[in-house]
C-alpha cells in the first residue's frame, strides 16, 4: 500500500482532468492505495512572498486553507499527482501558486519519490504539453529523489466532458493508477 497525493487544480465544472484524475483514483484505490486528494477549488491560498521563513521554521508564515498538516500529508506521501489543465502551455496558475507554496517541504525529510502528470488541453498539437513537462520538470529537479515516472497527456478536448468520448485515455488513466 501506498500514500499517495493528488493535486487537482481544475477550476471548471465537469473537467476533462478531474474526470481522469477520478479514473486514476477509482484504479488506486482499487490496489489498496490510501489516497489523500486536494482540489485546489476548495482551497484559499495566496502567493508565496518570497520570504524563505520556512526553510527554517518548516512551515509557512501566511495564514490561509494551506495548513502544516495538509504540507505534512504531502510530505509523507510516496507519490505525488499533478493534475492540471493546460494554460498559455504551461502549468495552471493556481498549480504553480501550491507549488510555490510548497516551499517548506524542501526543507524536510520527504518520502515521496515518484511524481505522475495528468494534464489535457484544448490544443492539440506537439507543442502543447512541453510547458507542462519542463514546469513538473522544474519541481522534480528541486527534490533530487524524486523522478516522473508516468505522464499522461490528452489535447483535443475543448469542452467539458469531453474526455468521456475518449474511451482510451480513461483506460490509461485507471491503468495509470494501477501502476502505482
Amino acid at each position: 500500500m501506498k500514500k499517495i497525493t493528488i493535486i487537482s487544480t481544475s477550476l471548471r465544472k465537469n473537467s476533462n482532468s478531474e474526470i481522469l484524475a477520478n479514473e486514476f483514483i477509482k484504479a488506486a484505490k482499487e490496489k489498496g492505495n490510501e489516497i489523500n486528494y486536494i482540489n485546489l477549488k476548495k482551497i484559499k491560498m495566496k502567493f508565496c512572498i518570497g520570504c524563505l521563513t520556512c526553510g527554517k521554521t518548516k512551515k509557512c508564515v501566511i495564514k490561509d486553507d494551506i495548513t502544516k498538516e495538509m504540507l505534512d500529508k504531502i510530505c509523507n506521501s510516496d507519490v505525488i499527482v499533478f493534475v492540471t489543465p493546460v494554460y498559455y502551455y504551461a502549468i495552471s496558475g493556481q498549480l504553480k501558486t501550491f507549488i510555490d507554496r510548497m516551499n517548506p517541504i524542501y526543507s524536510m525529510k520527504y518520502k515521496f519519490r515518484d511524481i505522475y502528470v495528468i494534464s489535457t488541453a484544448a490544443d492539440d498539437s506537439n507543442r502543447t504539453f512541453k510547458g507542462i513537462r519542463e514546469d513538473i520538470k522544474g519541481f522534480v529537479d528541486c527534490y533530487e529523489k524524486t523522478k516522473i515516472k508516468k505522464t499522461l497527456f490528452v489535447g483535443g478536448l475543448e469542452n467539458p466532458n469531453d474526455v468521456r468520448k475518449k474511451n482510451k485515455f480513461l483506460e490509461k488513466a485507471y491503468k495509470m493508477g494501477l501502476c502505482v
